[in-house]
Order: C-alpha cells, then structure tokens, then sequence
C-alpha cells in the first residue's frame, strides 16, 4: 500500500511540475507579446515608419469615436487625412480641426454605409489616384440595446450587416489593389472582444465583428508576401457613442479608456501586430 501511495505521489508530482511548466512557459510567452506590441514601438520612430506607406490614410466613421482617436493619432505623424462618414457637417468641423491642429492636407467624403452598394462609386471616384497608405476600416452599428434576435428590428439588421460587414470589404477591394501595384500599404480593420467568443443578445453584432477577425487573417496570408500588412484590431471597452458603461465598467477605469488615450497606442501596433488588442489593459482583458 505504501509502495503503490509512493507511486501515486510521483505521478502528482510530475503532472504538478508540467502544470506549473506549461503557465511559466505561457506567462512568458504573453509577456513577450507585450513587450513586442507596446514597449519595443515606445523605443522605436514611428514617424518615417508610417509615412513609408503612403501619403494618405482612409479612415472610416472618422467623425467621433476610436475613427476621430485614429485619424488625429495618424495625422500627428504627417499622414495626410481622408475622412469618411454620414454627417457633412461633423465630416468638416473634424477635417478643419485636423488640419489646424497637425497641419497635414484632409479631405472628406460623404457616405452612408447604412445604404447598401449605392455608396461605393462616389468613395472610389474620390480615392481615385490618391496614394493610400493606410486604410482604417472603423464604422460600425451595433444594436441599441441586448435583445434577442428575433427582437431587433429588420433595419437593424441590414445595418449591422452593411456597415460592420460590407463596408469593410469593399473599401478593402476599393483600396488594396492600389497598394499592392506600389508594394506597400497597412490596413487596421476594427473588430472586437466579441468576435472572441459568442454573445447571447448581441448575436449578429459579435457575428459580424468575428467576420472581421476571420476576413482580416484571411487577407494577411494572402497579400504579406506583397508587401501589405493587416491587422485585425480587436477591441474592448472604450468610451464610445456604442458604448454604454454600467456600474461594473465605471469602477474599472483602467480598463474603460479614452479613445486618444486607446489610439495613441494602437497605431504605434501597426506594422508590427498582425492580430492585437491594441492597449495593454485590453490585451490583459483578453488573455
């Protein structure tokens, strides 16, 4: 009996010993994806890095937002600045304040992803021979509050469905075939923590972000070879008009950021995270 209590010990043993192995072996490993995605680009000029993509940077539902955090991130690097979103009048107020502010070229389009195909002519005639460097693919719709699914309403749902979906991949097939004729070129598309597992009561809305996720891999194995980077942003909780903070998420400010605080941290990824959370406390949340 003591032989057999003997044996049994030494096999606990061994499963603890690998246990604790394998989290030693898995903390390092995340800790050295932190130090890759956020300490090592601290290091580094990110300047001529970016600006080596291109002239221009298309940012997507650019008028408030993690759009608006990224368009004044990227243009406090030089990039020059072409806005898309629905409201001409935020479209203008934000493009003037950039250019005042960072002093590079803007420009704005006008177009309602909620409105289906009709939309797309007018954004490729506008980014017609323009040196797109950097796409930021951002809109998004998600629904007004849980529900099932059966619950949210049908113009909900082709808006969910065209702007967190087919907005992303047509300006995709708008912009990447420039990019790749000039070998280079970054496009950010914005996902989120949703996508990571399902969500009961916000179904079509996590569906449509995981779509992203899968797209923007897709695309990374088929176009790094030619020089394009793709990233696919998944983000957490960040002070949005999507958002809305409960108690919960309140007393958690670390987690809950800003969106100049959150952007000031995700470009400095790009080109160097082919698929990332963007802020460290989002990528402690995920792991």
């Amino acid at each position: 009996m003591l032989q057999l209590y003997s044996k049994h010990m030494e096999i606990l043993a061994v499963v603890g010993t690998c246990f604790i192995m394998w989290n030693i072996l898995s903390f390092l490993l995340f800790l050295y994806s932190m130090i890759q995605q956020y300490v090592i680009p601290c290091l580094l000029s990110r300047t001529k890095h970016l600006r080596q993509y291109g002239e221009w940077a298309v940012v997507t539902g650019a008028t408030s937002g993690i759009g608006k955090a990224y368009a004044e991130e990227l243009a406090s690097y030089g990039v020059n600045i072409i806005l898309i979103s629905r409201n001409p009048e935020k479209l203008k107020n934000v493009s003037e304040a950039i250019t005042a502010t960072y002093g590079v070229k803007t420009r704005f389009v006008v177009a309602d992803f909620s409105l289906g195909r009709k939309v797309y002519p007018d954004i490729k005639e506008a980014l017609k021979d323009v040196d797109v460097g950097i796409l930021v693919n951002n809109a998004g719709a998600s629904n007004d509050y849980p529900q099932f699914t059966t619950e949210v309403p049908e113009d909900k749902l082709w808006e969910m469905i065209n702007i967190n979906v087919a907005a992303a991949v047509m300006m995709v097939h708008i912009v990447l075939p420039g990019m790749v004729q000039r070998k280079r070129g970054a496009i950010v598309n914005v996902s989120s923590g949703t996508c990571c597992k399902p969500t009961p009561l916000l179904s079509v809305y996590s569906s449509t972000k995981s779509f992203i996720d899968h797209f923007s891999q897709g695309l990374h194995y088929e176009y790094a070879s030619k020089g394009i980077f793709i990233q696919s942003l998944i983000t957490y909780f960040v002070k949005t008009n999507l958002t809305e903070l409960g108690k919960f998420l309140k007393s958690k400010p670390y987690f809950v950021l800003e969106t100049k605080e959150y952007a000031h941290q995700a470009v400095r990824t790009i080109g160097i995270s082919q698929r990332t959370a963007g802020h460290l406390s989002h990528s402690i949340q995920e792991d």
